[in-house]
């Protein structure tokens, strides 16, 4: 008899499970696109193994300990303090073309497990769990995976990324592991290092080919992903939030729910696997209105101004801002009660009366007048010592009795695992949001936790959030945790962008906006020029390259305009028109990256017919000339048309030479195979260090 199989099938990967009688089902396949067929089932062609239990016991979809299976656990709870001994039984699968679902229950432990994976609509599958408390007795919960996924025996490596403030985003290569990698986080927020993910590289897997598994938690606090051998020679890739102790009870009748894990499975290698999470994170964002509209360029006053300002400094720089095209103003730290720095007034959300005397709304409306929309910043989570909020209520920030409650940036978290807090803090945003014409939100999150808040409290900002948007939808929101520390597929669904960095140095953002491209859209990526030399490095940096680098992401502008000479303003007023004119290939379309020789990245962004080409030089070149680009994006394509629409960079020093071909591209498209652009190469312009050369290509 052939094995009941249930499978879920995108363009390029299916997932195949085995259905049991007993027993979760058991992972058959998760890799590239096949028809299982007729198989035989799973125990037909398992040997006996030496060293081995007599009974076999497969990689389930939830193995747990204690009767056979020695590997990384699906499960772990207690009850009175005793290890709860699992041996589920399913009760029901429900397959289709869509979705399974799976139903498993131990009837004398007290629990149901509930298992479900979706196809999402981009291709990526959807991972969920929930645990039901059916027993008498209280059950405490350590450790529920949100997916465990098993990974081929010819993977070859691992990508992450760890990161800090001001240096988010740095790549990490790893062989497969012999016993387990592991990647955690523990400071309450997703990290510097971005959302919690990995990419599983297979056999001769690589930006555009290759097989790729790309995992990433959609959750915002504390995280766990292991990836483990196994001595029948796969890997094992679990992913999960870390649950602090006892933290989780549940009583009868109680369940959890894990975070959701979005897995990508491509074989167009890494890009593939990155536009498969792209889509997922594009389902759940709840745009005002429906659907995203162009994103407006930003200016944002935090390093014009810091904390010095008040409403005639705001107003004129909000004119000077308007007159170089931007498009929504955001005011930043430094508008509330007693807030000249750091040290005071978090919590007390009331604008203060010596630099804004008439409150924020004259200072909205001229913003809103000059045809720009108006932004604040604000920081809900977080209140200092100095502040009225906390004198009123010391305990609402999160505290162990009787020991020091550390302060970061001079400030404490409050514990939004409380419902009164969060009633407060709705009430203050909630009063501003209706008095005062704000249409975005910059929501900031500047330290970590000490002490922990745990799962909880990053549910409690999730359900403020969510009331918010409810009350408000026309507003938007940015997530920022001292720049990138908390931008992931979790918070997605309750912002509209995320910031990337505090380091808006451009040599800095090459690479951390590749790395923040790898798993959330473009489109979310806050990418500011910022002023030079550059606020986190001291380095000096052109207008053009520090403008071209930005331009992929959700643009805009970080210094003081009116501090730039004439010939400057003019400058940044035309790479934001050249933003504007080009948004729409920008945003909500495929994403493309990949490495050229001698130090070139490239980027691309668009569709099959029409893209923009970022070819990116951050260092000195080493080679007499620049070796052709090879673009295998556009392999399938018959004709290309390329235009050399500006190289974005410093004009000082030795003029770079040009050729005929590079003034004829400038001056109108030139035609290519796309066979040949692919395979053969694109003649490049000479580069200097710090410059981008941007193509427009149209294809057939």
């Amino acid at each position: 008899m052939p094995a009941l199989l249930a499978s879920l099938h995108s363009d390029q990967a299916s997932l195949v499970l085995e259905l049991r009688d007993a027993g979760a089902p058991v992972w058959r396949h998760l890799g590239a696109r096949l028809d299982p067929g007729a198989l035989a089932p799973l125990g037909d062609g398992r040997t006996a193994a030496s060293f081995s239990l007599n009974g076999d016991v497969p990689l389930c979809t939830a193995p747990v300990a204690g009767f056979g299976w020695f590997g990384p656990v699906a499960l772990a709870a207690r009850r009175d303090g005793r290890a709860l001994m699992i041996d589920f039984t399913v009760s029901a699968v429900k397959a289709d073309a869509d979705a399974i679902t799976i139903r498993l229950e131990d009837p004398q432990e007290g629990l149901l497990l509930e298992q479900r994976v979706t196809r999402d609509p981009g291709g990526a599958f959807r991972f969920d769990a929930r645990l039901t408390n059916r027993g008498a007795a209280a059950l405490t919960l350590d450790w529920l995976a949100s997916a465990q996924i098993p990974l081929a025996a010819d993977s070859t490596g691992l990508i992450s990324w760890r990161g800090r403030h001001n240096a988010e985003l740095a790549e990490c290569r790893e062989a497969m592991p012999q016993q387990v990698w592991a990647r955690e986080g523990r400071r309450g927020i997703s990290g510097h290092g971005g959302p919690p993910g990995v990419v599983v590289l297979g056999e001769g897997a690589g930006h555009h080919s290759g097989l790729v598994h790309a995992l990433q938690l959609a959750w915002s606090g504390d995280s766990r992903l292991t990836v483990e051998r196994d001595d029948e020679g796969f890997w094992l890739l679990s992913a999960g939030a870390a649950l602090q102790p006892g933290e989780v009870v549940l009583q009868h009748g109680e369940s959890y729910t894990a975070p959701q894990a979005i897995l990508a499975a491509s074989t167009q290698g890494r890009g593939g696997a990155a536009a498969q999470h792209h889509a997922a994170v594009r389902a759940q964002i709840g745009w005002p209105g429906g659907a995203m509209r162009p994103r407006p360029v930003h200016l944002n006053s935090w390093e014009a101004c810091y904390f010095d300002h008040d409403e005639a400094r705001i107003a004129d720089l909000a004119q000077a801002a308007a007159a170089i095209g931007i498009e929504r103003f955001v005011l930043d730290d430094g508008w509330f009660k007693g807030r000249d720095d750091d040290t005071a007034g978090l919590g007390d959300w009331i604008c203060d009366p010596v630099k804004y005397p008439h409150g924020l709304k004259p200072l909205a409306d001229k913003v809103c007048a000059l045809g720009m929309e108006f932004g604040l910043w604000v920081e809900p989570e977080m209140v200092n010592p100095d502040s009225d909020l906390t004198r009123a209520h010391p305990e609402w920030a999160l505290h162990v009795p009787g020991r020091a409650q550390p302060t970061a940036r001079g400030q404490l978290v409050l514990n939004m695992a409380l419902p009164q807090v969060r009633d407060y803090l709705f009430g203050a945003l909630d009063t501003l949001l209706r008095e005062v014409a704000i249409s975005y939100l910059k929501w900031d999150h500047n330290r970590d936790l000490a002490p922990a808040g745990g799962a909880a409290q990053m549910a409690g900002t999730y359900d403020l959030l969510g009331r918010l948007r409810a009350a408000h939808p026309l507003v938007e929101i940015e997530g920022c945790a001292g720049g990138g520390g908390r931008s992931d597929a979790g918070l997605a669904s309750y912002v509209h962008r995320f910031w990337t960095s505090d380091n808006i140095d451009a040599v800095s953002r090459v690479a951390m906006q590749r790395g923040f491209l790898a798993f959330l859209p473009p489109e979310l990526m806050g990418a500011h020029i910022g002023a030079s030399p550059a606020h986190a490095t001291g380095r000096t940096q052109a207008l053009g390259f520090r403008a071209a680098v930005a331009m992929p992401g959700h643009f805009g502008v970080e210094l003081d305009p009116r501090k730039l000479d004439e010939a400057d303003r003019a400058e940044l007023a035309d790479w934001i028109a050249f933003h504007k004119a080009w948004r729409h290939l920008l945003h909500g379309t495929r994403t493309w990256q990949g490495e050229g020789a001698d130090g070139l990245v490239w980027q691309a962004a668009g569709t099959a017919r029409e893209f923009l080409l970022f070819v990116i030089r951050a260092d000195p070149p080493h080679d007499r000339r620049p070796q052709p680009l090879r673009l295998p994006f556009l392999a399938e394509a018959d004709d290309v048309a390329l235009q050399l629409l500006r190289i974005g960079g410093s004009r000082r020093g030795y003029a770079m030479h040009s050729a005929a071909l590079f003034d004829a591209m400038r001056a109108a498209p030139q035609r290519f195979t796309g066979s040949w652009l692919a395979q053969a190469g694109l003649q490049l312009p000479p580069l200097k260090a710090e410059s981008v050369a941007i193509f427009h290509g149209v294809a057939r």
